[in-house]
């Protein structure tokens, strides 16, 4: 880890994978600006706040810092990243798009007609509102030559999980580390996705309650979202890191790359041969 300050942005971090990366990136010493749209606890029906995950940041090693962001509006995106400029002297390093509209019956058995429509927003917040974030981030990150711009995807990429707006979402934004990356190549930044795997969060902790016989053997090898915040830590670290630009990454598989372990030392295992592998960017570039 070096040992310069490091600016980091986590995007829907009140809660869940969020929360989890944004930690995991504090503990590595980082300045991390945590958004989301619950400031307090119990704002939200759900746990956690923005509060809580800057104040477990600090905890942690790093400085946490919590913006109010309503991610479906792109005025509120851009004064983020202006108040960045302004407080950081137009410093940052690493943009952690996670932000996205999760709908309660996501996983809930049936087919996508007979959901709520609710479930396409995912598609708004989730994808168009990492684009705006991309492009704001953009400009700060280039004009210092040094940048990682990821993306918070999953196998739901790959394989049919929970429905196709989930899954478009998820090849969306892979879709976006790959040629955001051609648009960065020699200016020092660099773009990639990463697919978690079964996470330890309320959220999916509700899930695997509700169906133990499809979560159970899933969760008892989960991974810790802060998992996910090294890695990506050790990506921007990477002197390397140009090599692995506009790459989907299995992120169990580019921990054993760098050391990274889980809590205890747990290995988290890959999920390539059970649910799909990322797909390989065609080498043409149309302009």
């Amino acid at each position: 880890m070096s040992n310069a300050k490091t600016v980091a942005v986590v995007t829907g971090a009140s809660r869940g994978a969020g929360a989890g990366v944004a930690i995991g990136l504090g503990r590595t010493g980082a300045t991390v600006y945590v958004t989301g749209r619950t400031i307090s606890s119990g704002e939200s029906r759900f746990p956690g706040s923005l509060q809580e995950t800057a104040d477990a940041i600090t905890a942690a090693g790093g400085v946490g810092v919590p913006v109010a962001v309503d991610h479906g509006k792109d005025e509120d995106i851009k004064a983020l990243f202006e108040r960045i400029a302004d407080e950081q002297q137009g410093q940052l390093d690493i943009l952690v798009n996670n932000v996205a509209y999760i709908d309660d019956d996501l996983i809930n058995p049936g087919v996508f007609w007979e959901k709520p429509l609710d479930l396409v927003k995912i598609l708004d917040v989730g994808l168009r509102s990492h684009y705006i974030a991309s492009y704001y981030a953009a400009p700060l990150m280039v004009a210092r030559g040094n940048g990682l711009v990821s993306f918070s995807s999953s196998f739901g990429s790959a394989c049919y999980m929970h429905g196709p707006a989930y899954g478009a979402q998820k090849a969306g934004v892979d879709k976006f580390a790959a040629d955001m990356a051609v648009d960065f190549r020699g200016t020092g930044v660099s773009a990639v996705s990463i697919w978690m795997g079964p996470l330890k969060t309320h959220r999916t902790a509700v899930a695997a309650a509700a169906h133990p016989e499809q979560y159970a053997e899933f969760m008892s090898v989960a991974e810790t979202p802060e998992f996910t915040g090294r890695i990506i830590r050790a990506i921007h670290d990477d002197p390397e890191r140009e090599s692995l630009s506009g790459q989907t990454l299995i992120g169990a598989e580019v921990a054993q790359r760098y050391g990274i372990t889980d809590d205890e030392g747990k290995q988290p295992p890959s999920y390539r041969e059970m649910l799909g592998e990322p797909r390989i960017a065609h080498p043409a570039i149309v302009r």
